[in-house]
């Protein structure tokens, strides 16, 4: 039979189209295939900029002997992990019994019951250190599903189980343990998880461990929290750790993004791709890192001198690190590079690009702003992602109306309604990737759910307008089960329909080390909500969430990153900051708006409205918003604490000083 990649969504799964594997697309068909020829079904995973499933693209689906072994023997299937990240994480969790390495191209082979029964990452085309070579491997299987066909079925049997009881079970560590009692870490406990991260900082070069390097951003903006509530330890570790990134060749010091990770520990030798999910968390971190360096009225203006993240020139003598032209260099990078001609976010820019004829990792971007000009640029991915698109939208949102950069909060608007007229269907599902006007059948996570959710809050705070909230609540309570459910949340499909019915779905990925899983990002939006309309019943989804992983987030939170964020802030006391100003037509976004737009605490919320945007707030059923006005046409401040509020404020110095007293 032939390629039929042609006609796929995902330009990972098109741009093998030409190989001469006979692939197919995920789904049941390949299974079926399998079941009625008796052959395994081979697996492949892999994304549009990863440059090793790009070498094993080359070296062994290329070959046309490959491609006869593998039609002879197999079922070929191609999986884009970021538009199947269920496929991913349950595979990945499987491929942990056979091997320590995990990462991409990863390659599965299965039963056509659909049981993983063997794995491997990336295999070369001739045997290599003790690594066999693909056809080797490919040997290997068929030997055993001819010859040993028992010890097969045992293996996948097991593998089975494992994965049926969750990832923890197939690596052989503790799960996290239940929210029983909802008993979450205080002060003490969130100090002792930061002192485990200091010991793990690399104090020559910064940033956490030896090579490979990463820039885990969860962690970061976890600490950033911790900093802004007054851990100078904690505040001191981020800002090392950022600075030294930003001055390092993990940054591109041409277009402002930063690169997925380095090969050695001083940042040298990046793996070039620009993801969407790490450029989107780090904006947002170096927008409030710059308002705990410099104080809140000079990041909210930083003048034209900011607006950029540009390479030394002669007269300068090195990178310029400073945290608000870093977060500017980034938001350019996203809004120039990554965005799509629609509007939304691809989800990478590729390692790789073509010059002069042949395929280079990295040479584009080894290159200054006039070598780059007579290049093209290596090609984005532009599958829009909703819960990646949903980091973006928030990161451009907040940092857009901290800084005073209304163009980044219209970006971010931009994505917003293109993601709710073309992800969403007509009966409120959510959906989960598109390419172009082409959506794609891939079901939308938790993930989706809880990313693109906390990316409408943040743009209903930054421009007012509460259809953002309102939409963010209906995804958040599509994912909510009743309480006496012990998982507490799931997405409203139920999972990937092809692993849940061949019994191999992970319950729950807790893994974030690069950005926030599913349910960390899911409490988090609920925790939000929670503080916009004082019900309960989020902060209770937001408590018993986190109080699941605290264990593991305190234990290790570089690996937990967003759930050690979380709670960090559901530790904080809530501080709920209104600003009404007059109508839109009056408004001057003066300094009372840009005072309390610069505030960075955990716990917090900070909502600038006229009166008209307020009573769209109220009748929606915001209760945050009810009973405010501006009084005289004047802009007037109202500070709350966990929901008591202080009487009304009209000048910066009064805010301040409610501010100052807690």
């Amino acid at each position: 039979m032939p390629n039929q990649l042609r006609d796929a969504v995902s330009p990972y799964l098109r741009s093998h189209a030409d190989n001469p594997v006979e692939w197919r697309a995920w789904g049941p068909g390949p299974f079926a295939e399998a079941a009625e020829r008796d052959v395994p079904v081979m697996v492949s995973i892999g994304y549009s900029t990863c440059h090793w499933c790009h070498v094993m693209a080359r070296e062994s689906f290329s070959d046309p002997e490959v491609a006869a072994q593998l039609s002879a023997g197999f079922v070929s299937v191609k999986v884009d992990r970021e538009e199947h990240p269920d496929v991913d994480s349950s595979y990945l969790a499987a491929a942990s019994a056979f091997t320590e390495g995990l990462g991409w191209p990863l390659t599965v082979f299965v039963t056509p019951e659909g049981r993983p029964f063997y794995a491997g990452t990336y295999f070369p085309p001739v045997p290599v250190q003790g690594r066999p070579s693909f056809r080797q491997v490919l040997d290997a299987v068929t030997d055993a599903w001819t010859t040993r066909r028992t010890e097969v079925d045992a293996t996948a049997s097991a593998v089975q189980e494992a994965l049926a009881a969750g990832p923890a079970s197939v690596t052989g560590t503790a799960p996290p343990g239940p929210g029983a009692g909802v008993a979450l870490p205080g002060r003490p406990e969130l100090a002792h998880a930061v002192a485990r991260l200091a010991a793990h900082e690399d104090r020559e070069h910064g940033g956490f461990g030896g090579a490979p390097k990463f820039p885990t951003a969860p962690a970061q903006l976890a600490l950033l929290a911790l900093g802004a509530g007054g851990d100078d330890g904690a505040l001191e570790l981020v800002s090392r750790t950022l600075t030294r990134m930003a001055a390092s060749p993990l940054r591109d010091p041409v277009e402002g993004g930063f690169f997925r990770y380095a090969v050695r520990r001083d940042w040298s030798e990046p793996h070039y791709e620009r993801m969407l999910y790490d450029n989107a968390q780090l904006l947002l971190a170096y927008s409030r890192l710059a308002v705990l360096d410099a104080g809140p009225d000079a990041a909210a203006a930083p003048g034209a001198d900011a607006t950029s993240g540009t390479a030394p020139t002669s007269a300068t003598q090195e990178i310029d690190t400073h945290p608000a032209r870093i977060a500017a260099g980034v938001a350019d990078f996203l809004s120039s590079r990554l965005r799509t001609a629609d509007g939304a976010f691809g989800s990478a820019q590729d390692s790789e690009s073509t010059i002069d004829g042949v395929r280079d990792e990295g040479g584009y971007y080894r290159r200054d702003a006039a070598g780059r000009a007579a290049l093209d640029p290596p090609p984005v991915d532009d599958k829009v992602l909703t819960g990646w698109n949903g980091l973006a939208i928030a990161a451009l949102a907040e940092a857009g109306a901290r800084h005073v950069r209304p163009e980044w909060v219209e970006t971010a608007r931009g994505a917003a309604d293109l993601l709710l007229a073309r992800h969403v269907t007509d009966d409120g599902r959510l959906l989960r990737a598109s390419v172009g006007s082409t959506v794609s059948d891939a079901v939308a996570t938790l993930e989706d759910h809880g990313l693109f959710a906390s990316g409408l809050l943040a743009l209903s705070l930054a421009t007012g307008e509460a259809r953002y909230a309102v939409a963010a609540r209906s995804f958040v309570d599509a994912c909510l089960l009743d309480d006496a459910d012990p998982r507490i949340v799931a997405a409203p499909s139920g999972g990937d329909p092809v692993l849940v019915s061949q019994g191999v779905a992970l319950s729950s990925d807790p893994s974030e080390g690069a950005y926030p899983s599913g349910r960390s990002a899911v409490a988090a939006a609920a925790l939000t909500l929670h503080q916009l309309t004082g019900e309960a019943r989020y902060r209770s989804v937001a408590e018993r969430l986190a109080a699941e992983v605290a264990g593991s987030a305190l234990d290790n939170p570089l690996a937990y990153g967003a759930a050690f964020g979380l709670l960090v802030e559901l530790e904080a006391s809530l501080t709920q900051l209104v600003v009404v100003e007059p109508s839109r037509a009056d408004r001057a976004d003066g300094g009372l708006a840009r005072r309390a737009r610069g505030l960075v605490r955990p716990g917090s919320v900070v909502a600038v409205l006229d009166e008209e945007a307020l009573v769209a707030f109220e009748h929606a059923g915001f209760e945050l918003f009810a009973g405010r006005s501006a009084p005289g046409r004047v802009p007037t401040a109202y500070l709350c604490r966990d929901f008591v509020c202080r009487l009304p404020v009209t000048t910066v110095d009064d805010l301040d000083g409610l501010l100052l007293e807690g």
